[in-house]
């Protein structure tokens, strides 16, 4: 397959678990080649460079398959990672460079695409067929995002943070996190994966208050059933209702 030297696609995929925030990494691997010993390990987003016939969304797809077993999710492309020294300023990435035959110093933009999605949902995988096998990615995992590791390969601690900034804002104004909910959910259940994602708390009336004026939030006529509590009225996610409100520009920022 014929790749561009010069273009690659990395995916910072964030998985809400109903508990936690977490994000999608693989374990970077260099072993010696005749003891086998571990030369150096750390953590990297999945990519890799775009292939000739391929778009960038199509590449990142590709991927997310490859190195992770995840299909067929929503994409968010964020922004361009340009920097001239952005793959040689480790030394272990400058001799994972070397081992794998690449110029340190070639000069590589790569294109970042952000998701979130039900952790639960997805069985994590590697397809790709390994092809320096002292050198792999491996073991693809979920992290939560208050333990981010401190040894990232590249410039991928950096497009981790952007992504999560990036998300963070998209919340606000897209329906990034009804994607997640049941068919029918609790305002509790809602504020619970805001408040997770923000990483901030809500007072419950004010927060409730500014969802109720939102007309595609739609109040059901059933409650919670089997719940040791008080039950609670459920809602359902209008999505024409949302397309309509947002062809008519009205806000609906959190």
């Amino acid at each position: 397959m014929d790749f561009q030297d010069y273009v690659s696609v990395d995916c910072v995929i964030f998985g809400y678990d109903f508990e936690r925030l977490k994000v999608l990494l693989l374990e970077r691997v260099m072993l010696d080649h005749t003891t086998q010993s571990v030369i150096f390990a750390d953590k990297i987003l999945p990519g890799s460079h775009v292939l000739n016939n391929e778009n960038v969304e199509a590449a990142a797809r590709r991927v997310l398959v490859e190195f992770t077993g995840i299909e067929d999710i929503p994409l968010h492309q964020f922004k361009t990672f340009g920097d001239p020294d952005r793959l040689n300023r480790q030394e272990r990435d400058i001799l994972w460079l070397k081992n794998i035959h690449q110029d340190p110093n070639q000069r590589v933009l790569t294109v970042g695409f952000y998701s979130l999605v039900d952790a639960n949902k997805y069985k994590l995988s590697v397809t790709k067929q390994q092809s320096h096998p002292e050198m792999f990615k491996r073991n693809p995992a979920w992290y939560d995002i208050e333990q981010i590791p401190e040894e990232m390969a590249y410039d991928h601690k950096q497009i981790l943070l952007e992504a999560l900034a990036y998300l963070r804002e998209g919340v606000k104004y897209n329906p990034l996190i009804f994607e997640l909910l049941p068919e029918k959910f609790t305002l509790g259940l809602l504020q619970k994966i805001y408040e997770t994602i923000l990483n901030t708390t809500f007072d419950k009336r004010n927060f409730r208050r500014k969802l109720l004026k939102m007309p595609f939030i739609v109040p059901l006529e059933e409650k919670q059933q089997k719940v040791a509590h008080k039950p609670a009225q459920l809602y359902r996610f209008d999505w024409k209702l949302y397309q309509q409100v947002k062809r008519n520009n009205h806000d609906i920022m959190l």
